[in-house]
């Protein structure tokens, strides 16, 4: 009862934000964007963003309509440890399973202030919710204020907010599917392969990663260096092996088409090592595109994208039983 008391003063729930559509990107942007080149690519005479005034935001009506947002909720001692929470306006009549995203395009970046309400995130909540989900979004802590492995921490802090409170919510924490994009794939990754990171209360039923660097090399970006520190020979114990491939949790794997070859590569190899492993061999999922998380989801019904997969993941969840 004390929790939903402080519900209703500390918690009130924002329905029906606005949201910014999907942009096109350049291929060198989106390199510069992940962390693979260091300098951002000259701006393109046929940029839209060019034109575009900062209030300039697409009607998203449709997308989030009937769906609650409540802001800024915190899971731990950082100002950047926040997270936002969307569920339907609608009553749930059992508890709805749960996509926690954790997204980032690098592995460093402002350090006093969060980017846990992009739009574009919102729009990939939105479809959590929309699907009979509650959709959470993580902030967490980057490089190089933050080094390896505060954002592994973070994560197994957020999932661990969640099984304490998603019930205020209508979610299930039995029923938590992880989303890490981009760099936001290493953190989930890097959660699942070192339980020592973990908190008690930290389990997650399925997980999904999306064009990830799972593990970093000599030849690392200045963004991955600003996380993993300078030393190379430290590299192989900060990444997700051999962690990863002993671990039983159900995973989509993912990457993109044109994603530069280096994360291709990396998605590949990860899929080869999980299903050379003795514990199973994952879904993988080629993506049409990856712009945004709305992109990947595909929420527009294009059928390339994770939408589908995400929802029979949480059925074969459902059906194998709770963990």
């Amino acid at each position: 009862m004390v929790k939903y008391l402080l519900l209703c003063f500390l918690l009130p729930a924002i329905a029906g934000s606005s949201v910014r559509g999907p942009e096109s990107e350049r291929p060198d942007a989106h390199a510069w964007r992940v962390g693979l080149i260091d300098d951002p690519p000259p701006p393109s005479p046929n940029d839209a963003n060019a034109e575009a005034k900062p209030d300039d935001k697409p009607d998203q009506s449709n997308s989030c309509a009937h769906v609650s947002f409540t802001r800024g909720l915190k899971y731990g001692e950082s100002d950047l440890n926040v997270l936002d929470v969307a569920n339907s306006d609608s009553p749930p009549a059992t508890p709805r399973p749960v996509l926690l995203f954790v997204a980032g395009e690098s592995f460093s970046g402002d350090t006093n202030a969060s980017d846990v309400a992009g739009p574009l995130q919102d729009e990939a909540m939105c479809f959590a919710a929309r699907n009979g989900m509650v959709g959470v979004k993580v902030s967490y802590r980057r490089g190089p204020a933050n080094s390896w492995p505060s954002g592994t921490r973070d994560v197994a802090a957020a999932i661990s907010w969640v099984h304490q409170n998603i019930d205020l919510f209508g979610g299930s924490r039995d029923e938590v599917v992880t989303v890490g994009y981009s760099a936001g794939a290493f953190h989930v990754a890097s959660f699942l392969a070192h339980p020592e990171f973990q908190a008690s209360d930290s389990g997650v039923a399925g997980a999904v990663l999306v064009s990830g660097i799972y593990r970093s090399s000599a030849d690392a970006s200045a963004t991955e260096k600003s996380y993993f520190g300078s030393d190379p020979s430290k590299y192989e114990e900060r990444s997700a092996f051999p962690g990863i491939l002993n671990i039983e949790t159900p995973i989509l794997l993912a990457w993109s088409a044109v994603d530069p070859p280096r994360l291709v590569a990396q998605g590949e190899k990860l899929k080869e090592l999980l299903c050379n492993s003795a514990t199973h061999c994952p879904h993988t999922t080629v993506l049409r595109n990856r712009e945004s998380l709305p992109s990947v989801l595909e929420t527009d019904g294009g059928g390339k994208g994770l939408a589908e997969p995400i929802r029979e993941l949480i059925r074969e969840i459902e059906a194998r039983g709770l963990p």
